[in-house]
């Protein structure tokens, strides 16, 4: 039986997922929470999300510019203005070296305490939460974490842009099928559902999104061991340092 521990806030977290709205379903309760908290949380949305909606009439051309409009609607539910849209395209994403240059600059600039990233392991039972370009995100983060982003022999052309080698301290991974850890988010739960319904492209039926959401988090909250009523978000998190 796993022993489930809260996860605890820290002064910055660092937010990498692979498309707009993956944070909101995965965790806008948690970011909502720590940014009451006083921690500062900036994102970094890896794709332009150009492959996602439902409605067959919107140009193709038109989708990066919705999504980035809804992210940031989103972000702003919970409080996060700090926002960087690395633009790869959508369903095509590979850990290459230009992604995890990508991300270990953006650790460098932001330099944060925690990053929170998708999980590279996949799912089996949550087939839906492990889409490709969610395991190459995550991969991709996970390398720039460590060793990227702390060597200051990778990526030199970053320290001619005056960013220095930085440790991150942990990393918490949502959607993982291996979690230790929860943030109880019954008090924030509003937030997550206001933010993910900002995501209007993406849901043809807002009112079955929602009950799906709340009775997800309802279960991972008894998963956890806390009573009924509560709602939670599960993470599995690793030490880096």
């Amino acid at each position: 039986m796993t022993y489930f521990v809260e996860l605890e806030p820290v002064e910055r977290v660092l937010v990498v997922v692979a498309h707009p709205d993956d944070v909101d379903f995965g965790s806008a309760g948690t970011v909502a929470k720590w940014v009451s908290q006083g921690t500062q949380v900036a994102y970094c949305i890896v794709t332009n999300g150009d492959a996602g909606g439902f409605d067959l009439t919107i140009d193709r051309s038109e989708m990066p510019a919705i999504r980035q409009r809804e992210q940031t609607n989103a972000a702003g539910v919970v409080g996060v203005t700090d926002i960087t849209f690395l633009g790869y395209r959508d369903g095509e994403l590979q850990v290459s070296m230009g992604l995890r240059k990508d991300i270990s600059r953006k650790i460098r600039q932001f330099r944060p305490d925690r990053v929170l990233c998708q999980s590279a392991e996949r799912n089996y039972e949550r087939i839906y939460a492990s889409h490709p370009d969610h395991l190459a995100a995550a991969e991709a983060t996970l390398c720039a974490v460590y060793p990227d982003a702390r060597n200051p022999f990778a990526f030199p052309e970053l320290l001619v842009e005056q960013l220095e080698a930085y440790s991150v301290t942990d990393v918490v991974m949502q959607a993982s099928p291996t979690p230790n850890c929860y943030s109880d988010i019954t008090d924030f739960v509003d937030q997550k559902i206001s933010a993910i319904l900002e995501h209007k492209s993406q849901m043809p039926n807002p009112e079955e999104t929602v009950a799906f959401v709340k009775s997800w988090i309802g279960l991972s909250a008894t998963a956890v061991g806390l009573p009924e009523g509560r709602f939670a978000e599960v993470y599995q998190k690793v030490s880096t340092s």
